[in-house]
């Protein structure tokens, strides 16, 4: 499988939850204050809403609290869209 990099971040991690991929990010070799980062992926190369941390513990959280969200608003909009009974 191939290494996917965006920014110069290397992609550690995905997860995709319906048309949105949330994806973790990690910056090696370079000094940076924000080593590691979240973004919100479409088509697997539209990376947006990036979400930027000094601690790899804190992206951690913040890839699993955007995949829950994501997972949270589609479990809403389902229900919208499902007709009363």
């Amino acid at each position: 499988m191939e290494q996917r990099t965006n920014a110069g971040y290397v992609i550690t991690s995905s997860i995709t939850v319906g048309q949105k991929e949330i994806v973790l990010g990690e910056k090696k070799g370079v000094s940076t204050p924000s080593p590691y980062v979240t973004w919100s992926c479409v088509n697997g190369d539209s990376y947006n809403h990036g979400h930027y941390f000094a601690s790899e513990l804190s992206a951690k959280k913040d890839f699993c609290d955007r995949t829950m969200s994501e997972i949270e608003f589609l479990e809403q909009f389902k229900k919208k869209r499902e007709p009363e009974r």
